[in-house]
């Protein structure tokens, strides 16, 4: 009970004070949006066919019922809230009149099963190799690697993309250039290397640009920790180089674990520009069309499960860390 109180559930409040503060500010920003969603879609509807203007005019009104902007902003907040807790993320303005969290759905499978294992290879990656390359800085494939990581580090992640897509989906077309699959779907294998080899441009990508950062990242830290007493003291003992090294990845993990959680909970928000690069079909695609549209409920769905996804994240981190880091204590 005293651990409850003391450690858990100060951090339960402020995980719920981070989301409490994320919703509104996401109710509030789309909201400052020059467009108008609802004459946009009036004016589609219009320009289709001829209207008749009372007909339009109750048109209207659904259409602001149904996207949450009918009555005072205080209503419209607290009507947002009612709605969100029951799942109710309204219809999509791009794909109307397609629920948002159906397309949600539809389109998180694709970006968790992409951004997972970018993740945790360019962390695993970014670790193992700073860590070498710091401890071992004479090496001369640490050398190589080295240049070769803080040459593409400045290179942002899209560019990244756009010279992918032009060597070995243009020039040589040896992987597809858009889509996250061929053919109809299935469980088969040839489905599934369907998937693979559409995923390897924009995988690759992500890895190269995210497992340069940790690398440089990594390397940092082991540059400090090799100057540390204890180091000193192990090497002074003739321990084995390897086991020294083992000492420095441990105690360099902490501010990467960190790195590792916030990266796994920010997934929610979905690649963005890659998945425009590729037509990756994951929520980042969806979130550029939301955007370009003014999709509020679009906007608003994918938004909260990022806020929500990151604070978990550094929820369970908090919690978890006295696991990783023996000197912080639950009491």
């Amino acid at each position: 009970m005293d651990l409850f109180k003391s450690y858990i559930l100060p951090r339960l409040l402020q995980w719920a004070i981070v989301i409490f503060v994320g919703v509104t500010v996401t109710f509030i920003i789309p909201r400052l949006l020059p467009s108008d969603p609802v004459q946009q879609t009036l004016t589609r509807v219009a320009s289709m066919s001829f209207v008749d203007p009372a007909a339009l005019e109750s048109y209207r009104a659904t259409i602001e019922d149904l996207y949450g902007l009918r009555g005072t902003p205080l209503e419209q907040y607290l009507a947002f809230w009612r709605r969100m807790l029951r799942g109710d993320l309204g219809p999509s303005l791009s794909a109307f009149p397609t629920p948002v969290i159906s397309i949600i759905k539809t389109g998180l499978p694709w970006t968790i099963g992409l951004l997972t294992t970018t993740i945790i290879l360019s962390w695993l990656l970014g670790i193992a190799l700073g860590t070498f390359a710091g401890y071992f800085p004479r090496n001369r494939v640490a050398q190589v690697y080295d240049k070769v990581l803080i040459t593409v580090y400045p290179i942002p992640y899209y560019v990244l993309a756009l010279i992918l897509v032009m060597l070995f989906a243009y020039y040589w077309p040896i992987f597809p250039l858009v889509g996250g699959y061929s053919g109809v779907q299935s469980f088969s294998w040839r489905y599934i290397s369907s998937i693979i080899e559409h995923a390897v441009l924009p995988a690759t990508s992500l890895i190269l640009g995210a497992t340069a950062f940790r690398y440089i990242m990594a390397r940092a830290l082991t540059k400090t920790l090799v100057t540390s007493d204890f180091i000193t003291y192990a090497e002074t003992a003739t321990l084995p180089r390897r086991t020294i090294l083992g000492y420095i990845t441990r105690n360099s993990m902490l501010p990467q674990i960190t790195d590792l959680g916030l990266s796994l909970g920010a997934m929610f928000e979905g690649a963005l520009v890659t998945e425009v690069v590729f037509g990756y079909p994951g929520i980042g695609y969806a979130l550029y069309t939301a955007i370009l549209q003014a999709d509020f409920n679009m906007i608003l769905g994918i938004t909260l499960f990022s806020v929500v996804g990151i604070a978990t994240a550094a929820l369970i981190i908090d919690l978890a860390y006295p696991l990783f880091d023996p000197r912080v204590r639950y009491r």
